[in-house]
């Protein structure tokens, strides 16, 4: 009977105020019935104005806490988020490769969906070198995208060029987030390229709301519980669509600027 219920790991940041990072994370876990368990990276002391203060954690404590989840538990997806800096994406790159957490979902939180830069200019390389081949599923958001393959992307060719060139990096399977460009848009657009050569676009309404932290965290949180139950990665990565758009359009009143997603939105 042991270790029989669906079981994921995030390995990412603690944001305190439960917006994103590991919490919206774990937040995803539950609602679609997996059981959460998380790697902490870093600890970020924020709210909804911004971040105030960040913290890393040591590498030996990473360490550690993949060798307790690995020794206990039937860990069957996982995914990463934040990982900052050059030396912290090689320690969770070793420490994937010495344990079996099953298919690894890879948020590769370098840009917002703004344009806002995340991730340290020299860790660039070696997320594209380490980390990127891992990724059974990669969710670069546009700017991502475009960081990542060194281009810009002006139109629906541009974007499933940048998707096959990221496939040839080595992840199996690539979505490219829509941007996120101006009040008038009517209809966000991902490009989603799996493994067979299977590709499609996946549209939803824009909605315009300040409540969208942690849609890229949660996406990717989504499918990785999803791959966790078993389902293919066409039928997570659908579901983490309409997820996260249900999300997005019924609103709570947390905070009193940028607020997080609704978890509970989302019946199927």
């Amino acid at each position: 009977m042991a270790n029989e219920f669906p079981q994921v790991v995030t390995i990412a940041g603690s944001d305190s105020d439960g917006s994103a990072g590991l919490q919206a994370d774990l937040s995803t876990f539950f609602t679609r019935h997996v059981h959460g368990m998380s790697i902490v990276t870093a600890c970020v002391a924020g709210n909804s104005y911004g971040i105030q203060a960040a913290t890393a954690m040591p590498t030996d404590f990473i360490d550690q806490q993949f060798t307790s989840l690995a020794d206990d538990f039937d860990i069957r997806a996982s995914k990463t988020g934040m990982l900052a800096d050059a030396s912290l994406i090689n320690n969770v790159v070793a420490n994937y490769q010495r344990v079996n957490f099953g298919p690894l979902v890879v948020d590769p939180v370098i840009v917002t969906k703004h344009g806002a830069l995340l991730l340290e200019a020299e860790a660039f390389e070696t997320l594209r070198e380490r980390l990127l081949p891992l990724a059974t599923v990669i969710t670069p958001n546009f700017y991502e995208a475009e960081k990542l393959t060194d281009r810009t992307l002006k139109t629906d060719a541009d974007v499933i060029s940048a998707a096959h060139q990221l496939q040839k990096m080595g992840a199996k399977n690539v979505i490219v987030k829509g941007k996120h460009a101006d009040t008038t848009q009517s209809v966000v657009r991902d490009f989603v390229l799996l493994e067979n050569g299977d590709h499609f676009w996946l549209s939803a309404p824009y909605i315009q709301t300040d409540h969208v932290n942690g849609t890229g965290d949660s996406l990717s949180a989504c499918i990785t519980a999803e791959l966790g139950k078993g389902a293919s990665v066409k039928d997570a990565i659908t579901l983490a669509k309409a997820y996260v758009n249900a999300a997005i359009a019924n609103e709570i009143a947390v905070g009193h600027k940028l607020g997080p997603i609704n978890h509970w939105a989302f019946q199927d």
